[in-house]
């Protein structure tokens, strides 16, 4: 059986029961190293992984297994990846998106969002001059600085948020106007796009 859950934003607090009785009860538990750091309290034996692609070699092996993702692993998550490569899922438990947390610090609501995932993605920034929301996943490479930039030479007027290591300690949210430049506190981040339409 395989199952995949969703650990929300990363701290544990936002873990939802479900999830938390899995990771108790399953045998075999797989997480990346960030999952398995911050649910260290829960259970120590977890298989570390540091890409996706190790998931199908443990698969393999294994046979009653919960693999842990951060966010919701329905939104732009490894349910996704899973299915391309005809792996059968008995069961998805899913979490807080860490755009819902945002959201929610923000108090302003995405029914109307335009989302982007520039996560390991190349996805073009084009469509968010015709939305006057879009929500973003960042990377390494594409930075909250970066996007500000891009957008600005795209004529997008307006503000960015930027939220950065969401519901840690260290949690940080950033507003600034589109084009400005935004410290790159983590390299991971959200950001919240509100564009001024003419």
């Amino acid at each position: 059986m395989i199952t995949v859950a969703g650990i929300g934003p990363g701290n544990p607090k936002l873990v939802t029961g479900e999830v938390k009785e899995a990771i108790e009860k399953t045998e075999t538990v797989i997480a990346f190293g960030r999952v398995s750091r911050s649910l260290g309290n829960l259970r120590k034996d977890y298989i570390e992984i540091k890409s996706v692609s190790e998931v199908l070699d443990i698969l393999d092996r294994k046979e009653n297994v919960l693999i842990l993702a951060s966010g919701d692993p329905c939104f732009y998550g490894i349910l996704e990846y899973l299915k391309k490569k005809c792996i059968e899922v008995d069961n998805v438990l899913p979490g807080i998106s860490s755009f819902q947390y945002m959201m929610g610090k923000l108090k302003k609501s995405w029914q109307y969002a335009n989302f982007l995932s520039l996560h390991g993605r190349d996805e073009g920034l084009d469509n968010v001059k015709n939305n006057p929301l879009t929500i973003i996943l960042t990377d390494k490479n594409n930075t909250p600085s970066k996007i500000s930039k891009a957008l600005n030479s795209l004529g997008v007027k307006g503000k960015i948020y930027a939220g950065f290591n969401l519901s840690y300690d260290d949690e940080k949210i950033v507003l600034a106007d589109i084009g400005d430049d935004i410290e790159d506190i983590s390299p991971l981040a959200v950001v919240v796009i509100e564009n001024e339409m003419d």
